[in-house]
């Protein structure tokens, strides 16, 4: 296990202590400051990147994730100042950095996210958290890491810092001070992601339009159904096979992820989850008649206390059943019934992979518009 307090570096004067954050038992308990903290950090982070905190992690968020560990170890590092209090204050973090590592595949994996406060950048806070990321993951075994970063603008193909991932689709700068801290320690990028927001409401005549010719090209072999919070009986154990074949059939580019199974107790798991960082979902699924099997989906995410934000989850047809346009026919039937549920709803944030073009095209199609690059980075340990 990860020693309590790890790393007293001192950089250009300044000192500051780095510790695991404690779970607390609710969010109101004195030992609350670390996940408190989190979500500061976080909230500057993308105001300061996005001019906006739709994407930041909200308190709740920080505790459930901290909470459950089913699938996966996870462990969350607070960087705070060196005088802070007993027991510190939320305001006294000044960096955090996430390690998720998976329980029941991927065992190789480490999953890492460091984030430090735009006013204590530059000394030194997020090397420090992220060599204790690494010591920790190597403790565990694993032996591959896997990190994002997050840029603004997608540079031109003649920018001379502009570098791309093997898949060839999508850049990011070499100059952004995110890929320049992930290049000088050894990380590769091997992915590029469209960061998208779709703002709402849409043109329901374009969605009318967009569904009906994707129902056409369908046939009258596929039929809908759709469900919110909770998958039926009926479907669940199918939407568990779809979602491993999330991690099977959508790009990966280079990534070394291996398939990772979903069963039933999971899905309900992951359901118990969304509630409890108070969110609700909507999905919309594609049976194919003659066999009776869910052979697509897509899904989207809504924090209740933001009732203008929406978040594009999983969206996948499987490939046996690609080139009927059921991408198009599930994700225009969710937008219908969005519009229902979450009236007050303005943007929906999506990402996708560089090279899935054929996703994308459905994006654009639907008013998706460019908003960010995120790229996938990866180092191996020795």
């Amino acid at each position: 296990m990860a020693r309590d307090a790890v790393v007293r570096p001192q950089w250009r004067m300044t000192t500051w202590t780095i510790t695991r954050a404690p779970v607390p038992a609710d969010l109101d308990a004195p030992d609350a400051w670390a996940v408190h903290g989190t979500s500061a950090v976080s909230v500057a982070v993308d105001l300061d990147h996005w001019g906006h905190d739709d994407l930041a992690y909200s308190p709740l968020y920080a505790l459930t994730y901290l909470r459950r560990q089913d699938y996966s170890t996870r462990i969350q590092l607070v960087a705070m100042r060196a005088d802070a209090g007993t027991p510190p204050q939320p305001s006294e973090v000044i960096g955090t950095a996430g390690i998720a590592m998976p329980r029941t595949s991927n065992e190789h994996l480490a999953y890492l996210e460091v984030l430090v406060h735009p006013e204590h950048r530059g000394a030194g806070v997020g090397t420090a958290l992220l060599a204790e990321c690494e010591r920790i993951a190597a403790e565990h075994g694993r032996r591959t890491l896997i990190a994002s970063s997050e840029h603004p603008d997608e540079p031109a193909a003649d920018d001379p810092f502009a570098i791309e991932p093997p898949t060839g689709s999508g850049r990011i700068s070499a100059a952004d001070p995110e890929a320049a801290f992930a290049l000088h320690r050894g990380y590769a990028l091997e992915q590029a992601e469209r960061y998208s927001v779709l703002q709402l409401p849409i043109d329901p005549g374009l969605v009318e339009r967009l569904h009906d010719d994707a129902a056409a090209q369908a046939g009258p072999d596929y039929r809908l159904v759709a469900w919110s919070d909770r998958a039926p009986d009926e479907w669940v154990d199918q939407f568990a096979g779809l979602e491993t074949r999330m991690s099977t059939d959508a790009p990966m580019g280079q990534l070394e992820m291996k398939e990772d199974p979903w069963d039933v107790e999971r899905i309900r798991t992951a359901e118990q989850d969304i509630a409890a960082r108070g969110h609700g979902y909507l999905t919309v699924a594609a049976v194919h008649g003659p066999t009776g099997r869910l052979v697509a989906f897509t899904m989207v995410e809504y924090p209740w206390r933001q009732p203008e934000v929406v978040f594009q989850e999983d969206t996948l047809v499987v490939r046996e059943h690609r080139g009927h346009r059921l991408g198009m026919l599930v994700k225009t039937d969710l937008l219908r019934r969005l519009a229902g549920i979450r009236p007050d709803a303005r943007r929906i944030h999506t990402w996708n992979a560089e090279e899935n073009a054929f996703m994308l095209g459905i994006n654009v199609a639907l008013g998706f518009r460019p908003t960010g690059v995120c790229g996938a980075w990866q180092k191996k340990l020795g």
